[in-house]
């Protein structure tokens, strides 16, 4: 099981993915949309904004999200480091329901180059 550290990585890595791409992907990523990941083996939730290409963590918060975000996603450690990684493709894992994401329609559409 991924640590709270390994997830935070996780999401510092994909940060890190997102602020190097380009087209696409870039202009996906420029959403300004508040963020939560709930990790749900950890059942801990890392709150913060995609903003300007970046996800940017503000806060650790115990349990599921205490306030709905923009863009709500939740998985296990596991999945988050595998995804990351590129061992785990978002698009499968999201149809066998192993990671949900939850958004405004019109940010699905936006999100899915991302995915």
């Amino acid at each position: 099981m991924a640590t709270m550290e390994e997830c935070r990585s996780a999401l510092d890595k994909l940060s890190d993915n997102l602020a190097q791409a380009d087209g696409k992907v870039r202009t996906a990523a420029g959403l300004d949309r508040s963020l939560s990941c709930h990790i749900t083996d950890l059942d801990v939730t890392f709150k913060g904004r995609l903003t300007a290409g970046r996800i940017e963590v503000a806060d650790t918060v115990a349990g599921p999200p205490p306030e709905k975000a923009q863009i709500r996603l939740a998985m296990t450690g596991d999945d988050l480091v595998a995804m990351v990684d590129g061992e785990l493709h978002f698009a499968r894992a999201w149809g066998a329901g192993r990671v949900r994401l939850e958004a405004g329609i019109l940010d699905l559409v936006r999100l899915k180059s991302l995915l």
